[in-house]
């Protein structure tokens, strides 16, 4: 038998590695070496199945939010495009244009997925730049034509404005980023995490946006300055501007897209913004559990726009569920956790300050973990832990409440500091239009790190005076 001290090291050990392997989640994705490692802390007698099934029926909400919201939210992806596209044709004004698809990221993530937001902004700036770069090369644009990065087939005269849209490009890609993360915090739907938090305190739609309000409004409006500073200053890396001659070839190539539409797209546009609208209002109205609703979403769509083969359905689900996997060996790796009792030194610790520093002190807590971390692993650990305590007796359901808020907004906020943190920044990090921007880990790092410092202040200050 292993003594019960040679346990809790090795659970120490286990995390330390768990937390390893996401942090080098661009050389390996971390379902493999995480999942060996829960295998192996259960063939140890670390954790059982049996413990591991309880923690994955105890969340299996955000399993179905992961499973069906992101997949329903993929059949709106033709309207979130022509929506963002429009706005980086129409709006001149680089500091208004940065604004705007950091708004309208915030505003579609906190109703709808952070991750499918990220891939439609991605969409746009590769469809973008794709078309500019077979026309400055001297080529016909084709959409099966994948050659972005033979920069010597660019006539030299055009290369000066190639890195120029670049670093535009770049620049709306981490505004949007950003954004996520702002309209992330605000709504159960907004992060994984987040709908567990509302589950563990018994919220709806309406009373989690009510409780987080106090932190999440001041923080996205300071985001919001942040992007205005940035772009008007050319600090960290913003402020490129779209080049004429770029503007031109893109305003063109809208056209051309906007004559050819069919009635028929044309349609199922209009049948997207309507259940567009439908989930917003069954999210406010706590209709059904939201992963219900995210199906709901998916059958209206594919019924009424004429979507009925398996395989044009089955690619609604390829984003989601290798992350909804790895949801799964983190709840398997919290299992351990709770059946080791790793945690309750910290918890206990965090319960002998005074009652006013406590939310404070689990926010900072929470954000540091989350930068070198994932925010889902950290919230599902804390707000456990949390959970029992308030079940325990040992805090009032008032403080209990003050302390899911300081779990929510530590693990969403500080974690836009690295890729590791945001599933949304590791999302667009390791998407094709990265190395074609030249959007390095550092560069990221560097890009975000205005916005890092002013989410965080902003954020400690505001759940300071919860």
């Amino acid at each position: 038998m292993i003594p019960e001290i040679g346990y809790t090291i090795a659970g120490w050990a286990l995390i330390l590695e768990f937390i390893f392997t996401l942090a080098l989640a661009l050389k390996c994705y971390p379902l493999q070496p995480g999942g060996l490692l829960v295998i192996e802390a259960v063939c140890l007698g670390m954790t059982s199945p049996g413990a591991i099934k309880t923690e994955i029926v105890a969340n299996f909400e955000v399993i179905l939010l992961l499973m069906f919201m992101v997949a329903g939210i993929y059949f709106m992806q033709s309207l979130l495009l022509f929506i963002f596209t429009k706005l980086l044709i129409n709006v001149r004004s680089k500091t208004t244009l940065s604004l705007l698809f950091c708004i309208m990221s915030a505003v579609l993530s906190a109703f709808l997925d952070a991750l499918t937001v990220t891939a439609v902004i991605i969409a746009v700036a590769v469809g973008f730049y794709s078309v500019y770069h077979k026309v400055a090369s001297g080529r016909k644009y084709h959409h099966d034509d994948h050659d972005h990065n033979d920069d010597d087939k660019v006539h030299d005269h055009n290369k000066s404005d190639l890195d120029n849209f670049r670093g535009f490009l770049r620049s709306l890609l981490m505004h949007g980023a950003v954004g996520t993360a702002l309209g992330g915090v605000a709504t159960l739907v907004g992060e994984p995490q987040n709908l567990l938090i509302a589950e563990k305190a018994g919220w709806d739609f309406v009373e989690f946006f009510m409780a987080v309000a106090p932190v999440s409004i001041p923080v996205f409006f300071a985001g919001l300055v942040t992007v205005v500073v940035v772009e008007k200053f050319k600090l960290f890396g913003y402020g490129d501007k779209l080049p004429e001659t770029v503007f031109d070839i893109l305003a063109k190539y809208d056209e051309h897209e906007s004559e050819k539409r069919t009635k028929q797209q044309v349609t199922q546009l209009w049948v997207q913004a309507a259940a567009a609208i439908f989930l917003i209002i069954a999210l406010a109205l706590h209709l059904a559990p939201v992963g219900l609703i995210g199906l709901t979403i998916i059958i209206l769509q594919t019924a009424l726009n004429g979507i009925t083969e398996e395989h044009q359905i089955g690619h609604a689900f390829e984003e989601a569920l290798p992350f909804t996997s790895l949801l799964v060996v983190f709840f398997a790796v919290v299992a351990v956790i709770h059946d080791q009792h790793l945690f309750q030194p910290i918890i206990d610790w965090v319960f002998t300050q005074s009652l006013q520093s406590q939310p404070l002190i689990m926010f900072f807590a929470n954000g540091f973990l989350s930068v070198i971390s994932d925010n889902v692993f950290v919230a599902t650990v804390y707000i456990n832990e949390v959970k029992a305590a308030f079940d325990a007796g040992d805090i009032s359901r008032e403080h209990f409440e003050l302390l899911a808020v300081a779990v929510n907004t530590g693990t969403n906020l500080p974690s836009v500091a690295t890729p590791n943190g945001q599933a949304a920044f590791l999302f667009l990090l390791t998407s094709a239009i990265a190395p074609l921007v030249r959007l390095s880990y550092g560069k990221m790092v560097i890009m975000a790190f205005p916005y890092t410092v002013v989410l965080t202040i902003v954020g400690a200050i505001c759940v300071s005076n919860l």
